[in-house]
């Protein structure tokens, strides 16, 4: 069951590892569970909470926070933001052909495209491809990769400049969740992405070597795994 009846975060989360199992041989939930998931999604397009007009988490949500596909937790205005960014990418995974579910996308897609417009009219703002703070910035790399916003490129291989900017010599980057951060750098088909995968080797390497406890994993932890060894794999 793709939906989560009480947590949009869930129900994202579930249809980013249903992605993940189905490219990776797995079963694809059938079109009736993939166009109910999509309409259920789509109903929570503007409403109240929601991140420049798009989609809005349960009020528990709003107050607590969320968790990240990798695990990290995300509190305050990141969290409306990054799970508006993270849904529009749901809705284009789940494939379902539909006009008022393309509307609310757009639509979605229209008011995330807003922000960015009014944050790179800031004269402090001098880079496309950063947005608000490195985790919002995450979330942002992500729908882009999804096909989602626009200038893709440009805000990717810029984007990618401030990454390596930030750096902290130990594998890591100041003020990014390293996990999440990985899991889009995954997906970067640029030469920069791969350096950044190869600067933070020794931290993947260990994670991809540490052995299972037993079966008491969280979702989170075997996901991490998984990515290590993905991640590895470009280099």
């Amino acid at each position: 069951m793709l939906i989560h009846e009480t947590s949009l975060s869930e129900t994202v989360d579930a249809v980013h590892a249903a992605v993940l199992a189905w490219q990776n041989g797995g079963t694809k939930p059938s079109a009736t569970e993939r166009k109910e998931t999509a309409r259920w999604i789509a109903g929570r397009q503007g409403l109240p909470g929601a991140y420049a007009g798009s989609f809005a988490g349960f009020e528990h949500e709003r107050q607590n926070g969320i968790q990240l596909f990798t695990g990290e937790r995300i509190t305050s205005a990141s969290a409306r933001h990054i799970l508006g960014e993270e849904t529009c990418r749901a809705l284009r995974a789940l494939d379902v052909r539909d006009r008022a579910l393309q509307s609310a996308l757009d639509r979605a897609d229209g008011g995330l495209l807003e922000a960015l417009g009014r944050a790179e009219r800031d004269p402090r703002n001098t880079n496309p491809g950063v947005f608000c703070c490195g985790k919002c910035t995450i979330g942002m790399w992500r729908n882009l990769l999804s096909g989602g916003l626009d200038r893709t490129e440009e805000r990717l291989t810029k984007g990618l400049r401030w990454l390596h900017s930030m750096r902290n010599g130990s594998g890591k980057w100041n003020r990014l969740p390293f996990w999440y951060t990985v899991l889009a750098l995954d997906e970067i088909d640029l030469p920069a992405a791969q350096k950044e995968i190869h600067y933070a080797a020794a931290s993947l390497e260990r994670a991809a070597k540490k052995k299972p406890a037993g079966g008491n994993e969280s979702d989170a932890a075997i996901r991490r795994q998984a990515l290590a060894v993905r991640a590895l794999a470009r280099l």
